[in-house]
């Protein structure tokens, strides 16, 4: 997994709060995703497609307007990539210690 433009796209707060809504909330209108914010329409869009170059959303059409969900197979790439970072630094700090306990 090249997990360098998840984690890019993942860096931005809004971005970030994009995805946690869609995943809290389903599928949403653009529309909706800018009520109760103070991003423009045209300010989501270019985040939503910042996200969907990452992989991380898709949009369908519906009528007249563009309904988007997330990926959750790319989430779930994600996860697994920190996990496996994760392991890695468990096992340097369980080698650091081990080094320090024996002195």
């Amino acid at each position: 997994m090249n997990a360098a433009p998840v984690f890019a796209a993942l860096g931005d707060e809004t971005r970030l709060q994009i995805v946690a809504r869609l995943c809290k909330h389903g599928p949403l209108s653009i529309s909706r995703l800018t009520d109760g914010t103070s991003i423009s329409r045209q300010g989501i869009t270019k985040h939503l497609d910042a996200l969907a170059g990452a992989g991380l959303v898709r949009s369908k059409r519906e009528g007249r307007e563009r309904i988007w969900n997330i990926e959750t197979k790319r989430l779930a790439e994600a996860r697994r990539y920190l996990d496996h970072v994760s392991a890695q630094w468990d096992a340097a700090i369980d080698r650091l210690r081990a080094f320090v306990e024996d002195d």
